[in-house]
Parts: C-alpha cells; sequence; structure tokens
C-alpha cells in the first residue's frame, strides 16, 4: 500500500510537469492596424493574419523585430516561446511582428498563434513572395531601426531569450 502511495504521489507531481496546451498561454490574433509605417513607402503587400487590413512590409518603422516563421516549420516551434517570454517584457520598448509564410491554409497559422502564446501582430505571407523582397527562409528574424532599416537578419533558429536579449541591445539600443 505504502508503495502503490509514493507511486500515486510521483505520478500527480510528474503530471504537473508536462506542457499541455492547457499549460501554455491562450494567444490571440491581433490586428495590425498598431504596426507603424511610413504611408509613402510601397512594395510587398501582406494581409493581417486576423483578416484585418496588411501592410507593405517594407513601409514597417520600428524599432521593430520582424520573426518569420511557418506552423509547418520545426525550428519556428522551438523559438516562438523563446518570443513569447521576451515579448511579455518587451512590448512597451519594440515592436514584435510576425510573418508567417507558405502555409497550406491560412487556418493553420491561425491555430498555430492561437496555441502559442502570440499575442503580436502577424502578416501572412501564403506563398512566399516577400522572398525577393527580403530573401528569407524559415527561420529567419530581422532587426528594424526607427527609420525602417534592417540594420541585423538573423538566419536560423534564435536559441535563448538571453541572445534575442543581446541581439536587441546590439542592434536597436533597447535593453530589455
Amino acid at each position: 500500500m505504502k508503495r502503490l502511495s509514493i507511486l500515486f504521489v510521483a505520478l500527480l507531481f510528474l503530471s504537473g510537469c508536462t506542457t499541455t496546451p492547457s499549460a501554455i498561454s491562450k494567444g490571440e490574433l491581433v490586428d495590425c492596424s498598431s504596426l507603424s509605417v511610413n504611408p509613402s513607402v510601397q512594395g510587398t503587400q501582406l494581409d493581417c493574419l486576423d483578416g484585418s487590413a496588411g501592410i507593405f512590409i517594407e513601409a514597417l518603422r520600428g524599432p521593430a523585430i520582424v520573426n518569420v516563421w511557418g506552423s509547418w516549420c520545426g525550428p519556428c516551434q522551438d523559438e516562438i516561446p523563446l518570443f513569447v517570454d521576451f515579448y511579455s517584457r518587451a512590448k512597451d520598448k519594440l515592436v514584435l511582428v510576425g510573418i508567417d509564410v507558405e502555409e497550406a491554409q491560412i487556418t493553420d497559422g491561425r491555430h498555430f498563434v492561437e496555441t502559442r502564446g502570440i499575442t503580436w501582430p502577424n502578416l501572412y505571407d501564403p506563398d512566399g513572395r516577400t522572398a525577393s523582397s527580403l530573401g528569407m527562409g524559415v527561420p529567419i528574424t530581422y532587426f528594424v531601426d526607427a527609420q525602417g532599416v534592417t540594420v541585423y537578419k538573423k538566419i536560423g533558429v534564435i536559441t535563448s531569450v538571453k541572445e534575442l536579449e543581446e541581439l536587441t541591445q546590439k542592434y536597436l539600443g533597447i535593453s530589455i
């Protein structure tokens, strides 16, 4: 009986350590109207993932971090929790915007946002047409200054919140 009690307590403890969808904070589809853009710049129009009016991605003004992802991309899935943590502390200092690329269906990207704790605006690029203007793959993260100039392009996965904070300090001059 004692052995059964110990096993039961161990199982209760371990069940609290799992990462289930209910343990992940709920995300939301955010309207893109809050994004700062230069109205005189045109380029590649991307719709907002929530269905609202999109922007010309080349017109984005910062300071901003642009994270390019796809729900089908394993490394993108790995780095999103880092961005969620980072954004919870950085949202008053800069803009974070995602670009969801090459989804089979827009609902795949929307579901990813809603189930991964993402609470920043996301644009939708169903056919990868921004690749010609930004030269992107996934994951890739751009750091954009206040004038809209891409000051750094991180190719590949962000591996820690510390790395994201250091890049933000180095390229945007913002301490988080």
